[in-house]
């Protein structure tokens, strides 16, 4: 795991070189900020189910500009083939950046957010079950999309193209579940349903966490990931 933690370090010293990761921040914070002090005014209602539902959507812009150049840069500069080359196995590669990717999401998320829990505390009273709960559906939910981000960068050498893939995928994800009921039943249509984001992110905003719900995310991941590393084995062999 030391190699793993190695790069994961080195992913987020990158981050704040650049310019990325204030923008994003910065934008996320002026967005999430916006969304919570006018539904809380419209809804009067000690909670952080509005902003957390309408979060969701912003997420399939922020997390393929986090994760775009994490493979695709590397490849573009061949600074991948060094790092291929070096005793580091692909898997550690990915994974390293993917965490990389994840607790900049992680800090970028909390530290705003946080500071709406206290405000409700001290006007209101939230029930703080379902606050747990979402941000629960929040961070795994935003590791899942992180993770499609990173296979999309492995994907091409150019940034933009894998922003745009990224894009692409998760937005036909978002709109899986209006899909299906195009389809119909049958196996398509059941497929499109569980592919859904809403419907496995929704019941955690209710204060509800349910295994099939928490085992979504964590296979996206999973099978994100291992795609990813495959595509990197086989630029190991060229």
């Amino acid at each position: 795991m030391r190699n793993v933690w190695t790069i994961t370090w080195r992913e987020l010293n990158s981050y704040f070189v650049s310019p990325i990761a204030y923008i994003v921040s910065a934008a996320f914070l002026l967005i999430s900020g916006v969304l919570f002090s006018l539904i809380l005014t419209s809804t009067m209602d000690a909670s952080l189910n509005g902003t957390f539902s309408n979060i969701t959507f912003i997420l399939i812009l922020i997390a393929p500009i986090l994760t775009m150049k994490l493979l695709a840069e590397e490849q573009r500069m061949g600074t991948l083939e060094l790092l291929l080359t070096s005793p580091v196995h692909d898997w550690q590669v990915v994974v390293g950046k993917f965490l990389g990717s994840l607790i900049l999401f992680a800090v970028m998320l909390l530290a705003p957010t946080l500071l709406y829990v206290v405000l409700l505390a001290a006007f209101g009273t939230p029930d703080y079950g379902p606050i747990i709960s979402s941000y629960l559906g929040v961070l795994l939910l935003g590791g899942a999309f992180l993770s499609i981000g990173v296979l999309a960068s492995s994907l091409t050498q150019n940034q933009v193209v894998a922003g745009f893939l990224g894009i692409v995928i998760l937005l036909l994800m978002w709109i899986a579940d209006a899909l299906s009921r195009i389809v119909g039943g049958g196996a398509v249509g059941d497929a499109l349903t569980y592919l859904a984001i809403t419907q496995h992110y929704n019941d955690f905003l209710s204060g509800v966490i349910a295994t099939q719900n928490v085992i979504y995310p964590l296979s996206v991941i999973v099978v994100s990931l291992f795609i990813a590393t495959q595509v990197l084995q086989t630029r190991r062999w060229r």
